[in-house]
């Protein structure tokens, strides 16, 4: 029999696992459930099934959890992007708050304090910064749609949206995404209904043509909104014109830019956006709580910066209070970014000494740095795992606490066996991915001992979970 076809029924669903999977089990085997609630009874298609384990999709509904809530989106279901809107918020921190706790306890193994309750978003829409959105010739067609078409022959359409889940060349047409604040979706239907009036090309993946590729745009809470449009080539007269339009029907945007990409993915990283409209760069703020600072960002269209501002401020109070400065500290940065939380706990510390792998992201920190007039602080481009060598950490002095906020695939176990040669009394780790963290939290055990843990939500309505771990240099223990 193929797996793929294999259909268990009536399957009732008991929890969450990682990755925002439903759990059950069958017949003693552990069953990974996409797009079902735990309290739901449904029939499950398997994708794959092993000895121990399966995995597969909820395809037949017997019965609702009472759980559930109605989702606020039209494309719930379909775009990938949200996929716990029938969760009502609440449950979703429980879920996520779970989530860190097995983590750190399977994975980790390690001795936890009492794990602080999540800290949960006060806006759950809205609350992203940034979205990249995607043109394609190849429109993504819903099931009522094929199957109301039955034989007859269905146009190829353009979309402007966001990617199918596992289906590099299929795009989601996009009307109203409520993870941004206007005029973000003003913006993105504009520059859609022009295209579509005006024939202008919108882009291939598979033959790697047409003109329209991507759209990216920005929003800060200072109100400022850059938009960066990225082309296949460049066509000045069509661009001058859409670009004309743009800034006529939106006069909300403050800095359009535009990128030639003709290579065959949509990084931007190595190309060079071009301003057409404005300064070229926005400028976000962080306030670093009652009585502190309020820190000036210059973001461009490379730079990279936590998608949720307003939770960002409270991901680095947290992360501020476990380093417990005193003005006295050096304080070394590690996957420092554009320096956001190194000049976030500046005013607090003696010295900063950032390192990160991205020089544009080293760049950004220096100019922001100069911007907020933080003088000591200073950035350093490289691998963090060849930057913090021995002789580097005598150049820039001992740390006397390292924050580390790798990304998911957490540090480099050569970084963790200099964390623990250096022997900081303090390490602060901030994570994406509690499982990783536990996995190096593990390693770092053997001479540090974990005294507080606070898991943060960035991103409502998804999977996703940021936790925040304070690492205390065991009593007695001493730099090699």
């Amino acid at each position: 029999m193929n797996k793929k076809k294999t259909v268990l029924q009536q399957v009732t669903v008991e929890d969450y696992a990682a990755e925002g999977k439903a759990l059950s089990k069958k017949d003693g085997k552990v069953i990974f459930i996409e797009g079902a609630v735990p309290g739901d009874v449904v029939d499950v298609q398997l994708s794959k099934s092993k000895k121990e384990w399966a995995e597969g999709k909820a395809i037949h509904f017997h019965s609702w959890s009472a759980d559930r809530v109605t989702p606020f989106c039209d494309h719930f279901g379909v775009c990938g992007g949200c996929k716990w809107q029938m969760l009502p918020y609440e449950k979703q921190l429980q879920y996520k708050q779970n989530e860190v706790v097995q983590n750190l306890r399977r994975i980790g193994k390690v001795q936890l304090p009492p794990i602080q309750p999540i800290i949960g978003c006060t806006e759950t829409a809205r609350y992203r910064n940034k979205l990249e959105f995607t043109f394609s010739n190849r429109r993504y067609l819903l099931p009522d749609e094929i199957a109301a078409a039955k034989d007859a022959v269905i146009e190829q359409e353009n979309a402007l949206g966001f990617h199918v889940p596992r289906l590099f060349d299929k795009v989601i047409d996009i009307t109203t995404c409520h993870l941004m604040a206007e005029p973000v979706n003003a913006i993105k239907n504009t520059i859609r209904d022009y295209a579509q009036q005006h024939n202008l090309s919108f882009y291939d993946i598979r033959f790697h043509q047409g003109w329209l590729r991507t759209l990216i745009v920005r929003v800060a809470t200072t109100g400022e909104v850059m938009v960066n449009v990225c082309f296949g080539y460049d066509d000045e007269k069509e661009r001058t014109r859409l670009f004309d339009h743009l800034l006529k029907q939106v006069p909300g945007i403050t800095t359009l830019l535009y990128t030639i990409n003709p290579k065959k993915n949509d990084t931007i990283y190595d190309l060079d956006p071009q301003a057409y409209y404005g300064k070229g760069y926005i400028i976000e703020t962080l306030h670093t709580g009652p009585g502190g600072k309020k820190l000036q960002f210059k973001i461009g269209p490379k730079s990279f910066f936590q998608t949720n501002t307003r939770q960002a401020e409270r991901l680095y109070q947290v992360t501020s209070e476990l380093a417990e400065l005193t003005g006295k500290e050096t304080v070394y940065d590690l996957y420092c970014g554009t320096g956001s939380i190194g000049l976030f706990v500046s005013d607090k510390a003696k010295k900063i000494i950032g390192v990160e792998t991205v020089q544009e992201a080293i760049k950004d920190a220096w100019e922001n740095a100069a911007l907020n007039h933080i003088e000591h602080a200073k950035f350093f481009s490289g691998d963090v795992i060849d930057v913090c060598s021995s002789e580097f950490f005598q150049q820039h002095g001992q740390p006397d606490v390292v924050i580390t906020d790798p990304p998911r695939a957490g540090m480099h176990e050569k970084l963790v066996r200099k964390i623990l040669e250096t022997a900081a009394p303090l390490v602060v780790y901030v994570s994406c991915n509690p499982a990783t963290q536990a996995r190096d939290l593990n390693l770092l055990d053997e001479k540090y001992e974990v005294t507080r843990v606070q898991p943060v939500d960035m991103f409502p309505h998804t999977h996703h979970i940021e936790n925040v771990v304070q690492l205390r240099l065991r009593s007695g223990l001493k730099e090699v």
